[in-house]
């Protein structure tokens, strides 16, 4: 690689170590993206300093890993993971080494990563490539492989396996094949890796432009339902009616849809869920039809499961389960106004632009392909018109408050909530009597009728 594609910063932080006597290597993914032709953003360095001499060298060190030969560099702005060189021992629980110790050469060290794209090195600030695995030949290949013996990378972290099928939806690279027919045999590995790993993988596979080409490599090898077994048990769930596709081809084509249009990270995963509960459900009727009664609360229920299980935030999965439940609205020209604005509520005026995007993405993988141009247009339109309109859409909205009510006689108690609530719904119907007054004649009457023996 050229001199010039080093960065002047990494230039700098060399130029520190050689003064000194010491080799320094920027390895890892930073290598990876340049050869790419990427931007590099995280810049993890190597080198045969040991730890304490780094901290000499540089002002600004952090001890992040110093045990495991690792430490941080404050260089600047920037933030700079120095590893001495090393090699590992055994791993017996599956993600760590039970010893690790420092190594005289670069290739040593490069030996022990997994795989051969993250394997190579440039040599700084020369900016010479070290590739002793032919990582440079397979990245031309767009081919994902192991340093060496797969069975044996997979059996020292169970989470890559999951990471390799990763950068095949990352990159839209394919997996060589002796790589491949290592996964299986790697999942009593993998089993043991924590939630949070499993999760942070998932989130790169869903956040990447083709999520379906590692969850299919994971269905293939055992993955998918070792760590998503509500999404493999619909794997040969037929549909009906315009359903091209299984439960579970129909899914892996939504999230690829709403990957195409860039949604959320929870319209995504609301994509990849939102018909989980359809094998629980499913029923053939007298005619002979499958039907999938309430498959949304199901959906949603198992949506949770997962992310409990795999420990994500809890709004993220309250907004997850939302959308799945919210999935199924069919929007008709005969709606009234009212019924645009009770939409609104339920959806949540905040969640309208995801609740479409899932809306968009599971009539896409109906048919696997595009719907009619515009489709949810005249729904949009409304929900813009009355939004514009700034109506009473919830109990703040209201011309008068509890307090009002209070005034106005109605005891404090579930009473008044109902009472506020039914204030609400008269004003959906009819926003001209979201005036003081009016609703206090309301209130009255409704308390009169609640007081009536």
């Amino acid at each position: 690689m050229d001199n010039a594609a080093v960065h002047p910063i990494l230039k700098e932080v060399a130029s520190v170590f050689t003064r000194a006597g010491k080799q320094v290597y920027l390895v890892g993914g930073a290598v990876r993206d340049l050869l790419l032709g990427k931007e590099a953003k995280d810049w993890d360095l190597a080198t045969d300093a040991r730890p304490e001499e780094v901290i000499a060298l540089f002002r600004r060190v952090i001890p992040t890993g110093i045990k495991h030969g690792t430490v941080t560099v404050r260089y600047k702005s920037n933030s700079l993971e120095v590893t001495t060189f090393r090699t590992e021992s055994t791993y017996s629980d599956g993600r760590r080494p039970d010893q690790v110790n420092y190594a005289a050469t670069i290739e040593e060290d490069l030996s022990r990563r997994d795989l051969t794209m993250n394997a190579i090195a440039l040599s700084l600030p020369s900016g010479t490539t070290v590739d002793p695995f032919k990582g440079i030949e397979d990245i031309q290949n767009r081919r994902i492989r192991c340093v060496g013996n797969p069975e044996e990378r997979f059996g020292e972290d169970g989470l890559r396996p999951l990471r390799a099928l990763r950068f095949a939806s990352q990159l839209n690279f394919t997996v060589d094949e002796a790589t491949l027919a290592a996964i299986p045999g790697a999942l009593s590995t993998t089993v043991r890796v924590s939630p949070e790993r499993i999760r942070d993988e998932l989130d790169k596979i869903i956040s990447s432009d083709r999520p379906s080409i590692a969850l299919l490599l994971m269905e293939k090898t055992g993955l998918l339902e070792l760590i998503l077994p509500e999404l493999a048990s619909c794997r040969g769930v037929e549909q009906k009616g315009f359903h091209r596709f299984d439960v579970l081809d129909h899914s892996l084509l939504a999230c690829d849809y709403a990957a195409r249009l860039n949604a959320s990270r929870e319209v995504r995963m609301a994509s990849l869920f939102h018909d989980i509960g359809k094998p629980t459900v499913c029923r053939i009727d007298e005619s002979g039809v499958r039907t999938f009664y309430q498959h949304e609360q199901v959906s949603a229920d198992l949506a949770r499961r997962i992310a409990l299980r795999l420990r994500y935030p809890n709004a993220l999965t309250e907004r997850l389960v939302h959308l799945i439940r919210e999935h199924m609205f069919h929007y008709e020209e005969s709606w009234t106004d009212a019924a645009v604005r009770r939409f609104i509520i339920r959806v949540g005026e905040e969640n309208l632009k995801d609740i479409y995007a899932l809306r968009q993405a599971d009539a896409f993988a109906t048919a696997g392909i595009e719907g009619e141009p515009g489709f949810l247009a005249p729904l949009v339109s409304r929900v813009d018109a009355i939004l514009a309109e700034s109506r009473a859409l919830s109990l703040k909205d209201l011309a008068v408050s509890g307090a009002d009510l209070i005034s106005a006689g109605v005891p404090k108690g579930p009473r008044l909530g109902i009472i506020l609530k039914e204030l609400l719904e008269t004003v959906l119907d009819d926003p001209e009597l979201n005036t003081r007054e009016k609703l206090l004649e309301i209130a009255g009457n409704l308390n009169r009728r609640y007081t009536s023996p």
